[in-house]
């Protein structure tokens, strides 16, 4: 069996970045710092790896060491989804929390509730959820 999960690269950021993910989803975390591999200082404070385990997903982080290098893009969006409406949007509430919200979390024509948003960390989110079958 195989598993997808997004990796989320970011600079300097990456704790910040999950612990509040954490405070989002809920779940297990565990960060693994440079300084504990690596001895140079000037990366000591950065996350080598970080991974929030919830029940139903992993998202893990990581700062990228590199520094006055642009990071790559994909233009990537996580998406939430599924039949839980009320999890999805205090989900969506939670992440909008210094976020730029594209589109509010409200019902849409095509039957469910849906919203997007890219969140304090650069990071872009959709949450959609439908009405169970």
């Amino acid at each position: 069996m195989l598993t997808v999960s997004p990796y989320i690269i970011l600079r300097g950021k990456a704790k910040p970045a999950i612990m509040f993910y954490q405070s989002v989803f809920g779940g297990e975390l565990a960060i693994t710092m440079q300084s504990e591999y690596n001895p140079d200082p000037a990366v000591a404070d950065l996350v080598m790896h970080g991974q929030l385990t919830t029940d139903t997903f992993t998202l893990m982080v990581s700062d990228d060491p590199r520094s006055g290098e642009e990071l790559p893009s994909g233009n990537i969006q996580i998406c939430v989804w599924g039949d839980d409406l009320e999890t999805a949007r205090a989900w969506f509430t939670a992440l909008s929390d210094g976020a730029d919200v594209t589109t509010p979390f409200a019902p849409q024509m095509w039957g469910d509730h849906y919203g997007d948003l890219t969140d304090k960390f650069g990071v872009s989110w959709s949450v959609d959820a439908g009405t169970p079958s």
